[in-house]
């Protein structure tokens, strides 16, 4: 049986005509339908008004949040504070505010980059209306970045193709000096060269990568991250604290061992580098639903985040952290990321990273099916 309308026939006489029923629609429930985000605000700078979606957004009910300032719902109340004032000052319409980012108070480990228009309801309350543009910010970032892998890919490949030849040759003609040479502290001399240039083969294959097809089984992705989050323990500093956080339910997924192993170590290494002598690093799994990864968007993905609390991406390095030969530690190769991301491309997935002081967290996406 059908539920009537909560106000009830708006005529008396219950016909069902059009108008009445249009009449009958509950306002509020109008509001609740809407996925924008919706908040009012009064002349103190308290919550009036919630719709559902925000309600979603900032982890709270209506009745929780009536009367308390927008500032206590979210860590950095200042954008907004800013967006509702210019509203204020421009009364007459709406002020827009492009990709400015909440962090709920009550959801601080979820980000979210949103399009805000304001405008001033009377001389007092101010409507928020807020567009969640985080998943085509993502799906916009993530396109770069697998642009960004296919091009140094291309460019990385070249130039090592470029340095093994003559490393070759360098090698060859020290072991020949070395016949030729008289004394044993000549011979030394040679082998600083033939040792540093077996040093930069190694560096040019790992540039390079792995070669030839992916060699896939189906695993439990646990049984691989538990034996990289025994290598991290077992190198990590007394004062950095690995933790497990995984979601057990989680089914079976057909990967390259030996490369999914790799790229989860560099991301995990990566993470207690940054560190120093303490912090903490989470080992986290979840399926998440509805990723698109390039064009194609994926029902279900595997999602092996590697969170910890140090200081953060450099702003500067945000645009090209996955290139090779870029990184913000001293004496780092730059290769860590790259190449994690080029074993994680081969498998149609991708690394994407979410970086704040204090909170970074490096994120493998992975389809459960090709």
């Amino acid at each position: 049986m059908a539920s009537e309308p909560r106000n009830g026939p708006p005529n008396g006489n219950g016909n069902g005509n059009g108008n009445g029923y249009a009449a009958a629609i509950d306002a509020a429930a109008l509001l609740d339908a809407l996925a924008t985000v919706l908040v009012i605000v009064d002349a103190r700078g308290s919550v009036e008004y919630l719709n559902a979606a925000a309600q979603t957004m900032l982890a709270t009910g209506l009745n929780q949040a009536r009367g308390r300032p927008l500032a206590e719902l979210v860590r950095d109340p200042v954008p907004l504070e800013s967006a509702i004032a210019r509203a204020r000052e421009s009364s007459t319409e709406g002020v827009a505010h492009r990709e400015l980012r909440i962090v709920p108070s009550a959801r601080g480990d979820s980000q979210f980059v949103v399009d805000c228009t304001a405008a001033a309801l009377d001389a007092e309350r101010v409507l928020l209306e807020i567009s969640d543009t985080t998943r085509q910010q993502r799906i916009t970032r993530d396109n770069a970045l697998l642009t960004q892998l296919g091009g140094s890919r291309l460019m990385v490949r070249q130039l090592a193709h470029e340095i093994k030849n003559p490393l070759g040759g360098l090698r060859g003609a020290a072991q020949l000096l070395e016949r030729e040479l008289p004394g044993e502290a000549l011979r030394e001399y040679t082998r600083v060269i033939i040792r540093e240039a077996d040093r930069l083969r190694i560096l040019v294959d790992n540039l390079l990568g792995p070669g030839g097809p992916l060699h896939k089984e189906s695993v439990n992705v646990h049984e691989l991250l538990q034996h990289v989050y025994h290598l991290l323990k077992a190198e990590a500093p007394p004062g950095i604290a690995v933790l497990r956080d995984y979601d057990p339910s989680l089914p079976p997924i057909s990967v390259d061992r030996d490369q999914l192993v790799q790229a989860m170590l560099n991301l995990g290494r990566n993470a207690v580098q940054v560190l120093g002598d303490s912090g903490r690093v989470t080992l986290r799994t979840r399926a998440v639903t509805n990723v698109t990864i390039g064009a194609r968007r994926h029902r279900v993905v595997l999602s092996i985040a590697f969170e910890d609390n140090g200081p953060g991406v450099p702003p500067e390095l945000a645009d090209t952290i996955f290139y090779p030969l870029v990184t913000s530690r001293p004496g780092g190769t730059g290769l860590g990321l790259a190449v994690a991301q080029d074993l994680v491309s081969r498998h149609g997935g991708l690394i994407e990273f979410d970086s704040r002081p204090g909170h970074t967290v490096f994120t493998i996406l992975l389809p459960f099916q090709e």
